[in-house]
């Protein structure tokens, strides 16, 4: 019996979603100094960190949309809203893991411990009201990422990482979350407003004139990076990795207009084998030209 509470509990933290906390590495990674032990080190121990309290907050927000999501075709097979996990132990669970974590987080830095408290806070609004207010729902979920990508740079003494990749993250953010938006619009149809009630304001269309913007918008920032950053290689061997962004955003497009999918970026960048080889080779190619390409 304790056994199958705690794999609920588990399953309620969602593991599968840790993935996000990956923005984490963004500074190590693009300031050169994947390779230096102590940053790295700092580093990991704050992705396990970023890990437990998103999980905390994905207990709240279960919580939060108990009844909501036992009326919808997929989410009422998670633990809390089938019945698999009580709220109580649900409850418990949250502040027994936020409570730690925020204490370590600003053992291993002021800067960090800021920014993971106001993760924290920030979601909590988003939990219980935020993501009831149509545009401002997504702008948060992009927020998130930003605070992740910060919360990297808090970790280690950067210097040469550049402003610009707050930019092309925070787009990247916001045109999957839009991406999202209209699948649940398109699996939930006519029932959408009842599952979710921010989705009754909007409209295919209108996510569909948003996800344009977006994603020229990404496209743009991240070709200016690769070629005005300063912290980048001269000879801008960079911008090799531009096709790649552009077959990886068209490739999501496809999924999201022609396969209606796109309802949990997470699983579908893992699940999607075109998708993933593009993500992969992206990396590949950056580390390279970050490392070797001076």
């Amino acid at each position: 019996m304790i056994r199958g509470m705690l794999r609920s509990l588990l399953t309620a933290m969602r593991p599968k979603q840790w993935s996000k906390n990956v923005f984490v590495f963004a500074a190590l990674a693009f300031d050169g100094q994947l390779l230096s032990v102590r940053p790295l080190i700092r580093t990991l121990a704050g992705f396990v960190l970023l890990c437990l309290i998103s999980s905390a907050v994905y207990l709240l927000n279960d919580l939060a949309d108990l009844e909501a999501d036992r009326k919808h075709p997929l989410k009422r097979m998670r633990p809390i809203a089938s019945g698999a996990l009580s709220g109580s132990t649900a409850r418990a669970a949250s502040v027994l893991i936020t409570v730690p974590t925020i204490l370590l987080s600003y053992w291993l830095g002021l800067g960090f411990g800021a920014i993971v408290s106001l993760y924290f806070a920030i979601n909590l609004l988003y939990s219980f009201w935020l993501k009831h207010v149509p545009i401002i729902d997504v702008l948060l979920v992009a927020a998130g990422f930003l605070l992740r990508v910060g919360a990297g740079v808090s970790l280690i003494a950067v210097q040469r990482f550049s402003p610009w990749l707050y930019v092309c993250t925070g787009l990247l953010a916001l045109f999957i979350g839009l991406g999202k938006r209209r699948a649940e619009l398109i699996l939930l149809a006519e029932g959408a407003n009842s599952h979710r009630r921010v989705l009754d304001g909007y409209t295919i269309p209108f996510l569909d004139q948003l996800i344009v913007i977006v994603s020229a918008a990404t496209i743009m920032a991240y070709s200016l990076y690769t070629f005005s950053a300063t912290n980048l290689p001269a000879n801008h061997l960079m911008m090799l990795t531009i096709p790649f962004v552009l077959y990886g955003i068209f490739r999501y497009l496809h999924l999201v207009h022609v396969e209606d999918a796109g309802g949990a970026p997470d699983e579908l960048i893992l699940s999607d084998r075109a998708l993933l080889t593009t993500l992969l080779l992206w990396g590949v190619l950056s580390i390279l030209i970050l490392y070797l390409g001076q």
